[in-house]
């Protein structure tokens, strides 16, 4: 029998693509190009599986227009580039990239949100301006850390991460905001505290998300919720975009609303919302909260080992959806 045909439809480490080679017939993407969805679809058309990144929309129309397609692993813990409901009916596999991130994305999160406490990219950017002439009391006076309060909305393995990096590192009260509140073992262990997310707005010192992305989450973080935050509050989003109303952050910001905001992501990304890019108090970066190389690398291991498990038979390792097995019509 002929090896199953997969795509990787974004740039990967060369050794990743060497191990799914010995398994599959590969057709990767060298060029690393981030290709239309109407591209995707042509490309995916005689494939049995692809290994995807968040950069890749599968929609409702994509599994009918590639009739081979059996399964669909995302290099991401996050799958909210995958219309999971029409895949499990097209009988399409969803996997996705949990736990090998969890860390090195906690770690990301508070050193955002450091940055953001403490003025990091505005002082550089005033330091290399060569706008620093001397020392003086009041210049970029951020915010206090240590022992303040932080707010974390999504508890999952992330926020559980950041809690207790705040909480034993730091010193800080914990309050998370959550689906369902965690077991008691667990919220021990992270020293956090549940409570409403009003509450959590209207009194955290720092607010941190770390959410999933759907059709409920969509502007968790609008004008109505950034009102109740503090004027001398810092929000970190370092979940998806599309859970903060960029547009009316930017506002906030500009106003002096609240004191500063970190964000690793957007809406609409790559592009930026504009009225982002001209305040001061905000840090921004390219959607990195996982960039380490060893993290990236286990992350496009663990989507190679979704992909050979499904097709040896033994089922994926962490599957997002279980579809019914999808009928295909034998290789011409």
């Amino acid at each position: 029998m002929s090896k199953p045909r997969i795509l990787v439809a974004r740039g990967v480490f060369p050794q990743v693509l060497q191990r799914l080679e010995q398994h599959f017939q590969v057709q990767a993407n060298p060029r690393d190009e981030v290709w239309t969805p109407q591209q995707l679809a042509a490309q995916l058309a005689d494939k049995d599986g692809a290994l995807t990144t968040g950069s890749e929309r599968i929609d409702r129309s994509l599994p009918a227009a590639c009739p081979r397609l059996r399964i669909v692993a995302n290099m991401a813990v996050g799958y909210n580039n995958f219309d999971v409901d029409a895949m499990t009916a097209a009988g399409v596999q969803c996997t996705n990239t949990p736990d090998v991130l969890t860390e090195t994305t906690a770690d990301f999160g508070f050193a955002l949100l450091m940055a953001t406490a403490r003025r990091v990219t505005e002082s550089e950017h005033f330091l290399r301006a060569g706008r620093w002439k001397q020392w003086s009391y009041d210049m970029f006076a951020g915010a206090e850390v240590h022992g303040t309060r932080l707010g974390i909305i999504g508890m999952g393995r992330i926020g559980q991460g950041i809690a207790r990096r705040g909480a034993h590192g730091f010193g800080m009260e914990v309050v998370y905001h959550n689906r369902s509140r965690l077991d008691p073992a667990l919220e021990s262990e992270c020293k956090a505290r549940y409570v409403a997310k009003e509450e959590l707005l209207r009194t955290a010192d720092h607010v941190v998300l770390v959410l999933p992305y759907n059709a409920t989450s969509h502007h968790t973080i609008a004008a109505t919720e950034l009102a109740l935050m503090k004027p001398t509050a810092t929000l970190v989003n370092i979940a998806r975009g599309g859970i903060v109303d960029d547009a009316a952050l930017a506002q906030a910001l500009r106003e002096r609303r609240i004191a500063a905001a970190g964000l690793d992501v957007f809406e609409g990304e790559p592009q930026v919302h504009p009225g982002l890019l001209d305040v001061p108090n905000v840090v921004l970066t390219p959607h990195i909260a996982s960039a380490t190389v060893g993290t990236r690398l286990a992350m496009a291991n663990l989507a190679a080992d979704n992909l050979i498990a499904f097709f040896d038979g033994r089922g994926p390792l962490t599957p997002v959806n279980t579809p019914a097995v999808r009928t295909i019509a034998p290789s011409i």
